[in-house]
């Protein structure tokens, strides 16, 4: 371990990108995380007092913090850390940079917020964007040289195909009422209502209740999965030929890439970063477009493209890989 280098790693709430990157880095630095989400309580001002002191806490004891996502507390941790002479590396998602006035996405939308996204793209040591997508909407608001495009990483022997294949088509993502257009899922039952003999699953989390609103438009062929474990996701992976992304925008698409690591074939919009994840092993089909994904469909099932679909993961987006460029930030290397 080397403790000559401490990072402070500070994200809002738990998901497996960030962990991933957290028990990464502790294989060879000493690390601390906080995480904001952990930190409850009714009284909004002592909870933001609490939140303040654990990162200014953090922020004395690091050599080098990490935050994940542009938003209030990588904003605090860069501006404490500029005050103590301390490198800083952020991770942008793609939310902290978005506007989409017509459904309501982004923080670019709140003026506040986008003034601290400004300062900690111009203020933070490294920039590290999820795609070249990411980077370009990173760069439009900053010339700063210091965005390096480090892909989200995918742990390719856990993501790994394991059963032969059903005639099924997956997509998964957090339900709730703006994901049902951010995420494509109108489309998706649209889509499903045209193959009215191939099965269609929607799985994740439901955020609001909306669930219920989408089993009501749901066909008979659709079957709608409440909160998978990881456990549970993955055998939906194996199962699964056909893996569907139909979303207004995607910055990458960790589910996305999840899926073709285990072999399903994608069929995915022409939004973000989809087609660049996707690259020449999938479909790509205008948003919002329950027609031309319909047929994309069909085409992907029939096709045999599962295993290119994995390939590309294992080249192009490995947790190895991923690795690799974080170390050569922390050490100051060329990524």
């Amino acid at each position: 371990m080397k403790e000559q280098t401490r990072i402070f790693l500070v994200s809002p709430s738990p998901s497996t990108f960030t962990q991933r990157d957290l028990e990464a880095i502790r294989r060879e630095y000493l690390v601390r995380e906080a995480v904001i989400s952990n930190y409850q309580g009714r009284n909004g001002l002592k909870r933001s007092f609490r939140i303040a002191f654990e990162i200014l806490r953090g922020v004395l004891w690091a050599d080098l913090t990490y935050s994940w996502f542009a938003h209030n507390h990588s904003y605090l941790a860069v501006m404490l850390a500029n005050l103590l002479g301390k490198r800083t590396v952020v991770v942008i998602g793609g939310y902290e940079v978005a506007r989409e006035p017509e459904i309501g996405y982004g923080a670019l939308l709140d003026p506040k917020l986008a003034k601290r996204v400004d300062y900690i793209i111009r203020n933070a040591d490294h920039i590290l964007a999820v795609s070249e997508f990411n980077r370009r909407e990173i760069l439009e608001l900053s010339e700063r040289r210091h965005v390096a495009v480090v892909y989200n990483g995918i742990d390719c022997t856990q993501f790994c195909p394991d059963e032969e294949k059903e005639d099924l088509i997956i997509t998964v993502c957090q339900i709730s009422r703006s994901n049902i257009t951010l995420k494509g899922l109108d489309t998706f039952l649209e889509t499903a209502k045209r193959l009215p003999d191939l099965r269609f699953a929607v799985i994740g989390r439901d955020l609001d209740g909306s669930i219920e609103d989408l089993r009501r438009g749901a066909p008979p062929n659709v079957e709608i999965i409440p909160s998978s474990s990881q456990g549970e996701l993955l055998q939906w992976y194996r199962r699964a030929k056909v893996y569907c992304q139909l979303s207004y925008r995607e910055s990458f698409g960790v589910a996305l890439a999840e899926a073709m690591s285990c072999e399903c074939v994608p069929v995915v919009t022409d939004r973000g970063a989809l087609p660049e994840v996707v690259g020449d092993v999938g479909f790509v089909v205008p948003y919002g477009d329950a027609e031309a994904a319909a047929a994309a469909i069909v085409r992907a099932s029939q096709s045999s493209g599962g295993k290119a679909a994995r390939a590309r993961v294992e080249k192009e987006f490995s947790l190895q890989e991923r690795v690799q460029k974080i170390r050569s930030v922390i050490e100051e290397k060329p990524v």
